[in-house]
């Protein structure tokens, strides 16, 4: 293969992919939900989610979008934003809530997403971490939302489970205390809580080795030779 820089093409380790060896420690799960209203349907099916998360072992964390600039209309050192990205980083997966609206997610949503980079200081806080998306919707059953999400969620390098979920007429779906009724919604949430939380601690351990790409230690090699050549002139 004359095309392949033979000392960065490395084969598949698979003592790394199957060690037996695991961090103790909870998974963590950051929240983001994508409605200001004082009874937002998003932040109810978050609440409800982190409570069976949590069920599951989980520990978890929920961000208040209430506050957040919008992106490039405050400074990186915003409090807002550096409270996003310092839960961005803490996290080992994310759960994605957004009412549907004008056929597609928030733009409190979306806010939110924007204001994760790719990369911080060489370390790319979403990569690697696993996804799980749900959404709410004031009428029928719909997915563009989540569809929408799972794009942005290979975007950022992140492994979205297969599972998803889709509330409609959300404002039938939860009680007078806030809590989502029994039904087969509900039943959903569940399975997607409790298959995001499954790959989290199959990947979560493994998840350097699994982002770690051929092109990228190829171009680290490349910066380290030049390095290399301009110390010997």
């Amino acid at each position: 293969m004359p095309n392949i820089d033979a000392e960065c093409l490395q084969p598949i380790d698979e003592a790394k992919l199957f060690s037996a060896e695991r961090s103790p420690a909870p998974v963590k799960i950051l929240l983001l939900y994508g409605s200001l209203r004082s009874r937002s349907f998003s932040r109810l099916a978050t609440e409800e989610a982190a409570r069976i998360l949590e069920f599951f072992g989980a520990e978890t964390r929920t961000f208040n979008p209430s506050g957040l600039p919008l992106p490039d209309d405050a400074e990186e050192d915003h409090p807002k934003v550096q409270e996003l990205r310092a839960l961005a980083q803490w996290c080992d997966g994310m759960v994605w809530c957004s009412p549907e609206r004008h056929g597609a997610m928030t733009g409190i949503m979306k806010a939110q997403i924007d204001w994760i980079p790719l990369a911080m200081q060489s370390i790319r806080p979403t990569q690697g971490k696993t996804l799980a998306v749900m959404q709410v919707s004031g009428g029928s059953q719909s997915f563009n939302a989540v569809n929408q999400m799972r794009v942005l969620g290979r975007w950022m390098r992140m492994v979205t489970i297969p599972n998803q979920s889709s509330i409609p007429k959300a404002w039938l779906e939860f009680d007078d205390n806030d809590r989502m009724k029994p039904s087969s919604l509900y039943d959903r949430v569940v399975d997607v809580m409790e298959e995001l939380v499954k790959f989290t601690l199959l990947l979560r351990d493994r998840s350097d080795y699994l982002v770690d790409r051929y092109s990228e230690r190829k171009e680290s090699a490349e910066e380290f030779r030049k390095r290399i050549d301009q110390r010997s002139m």
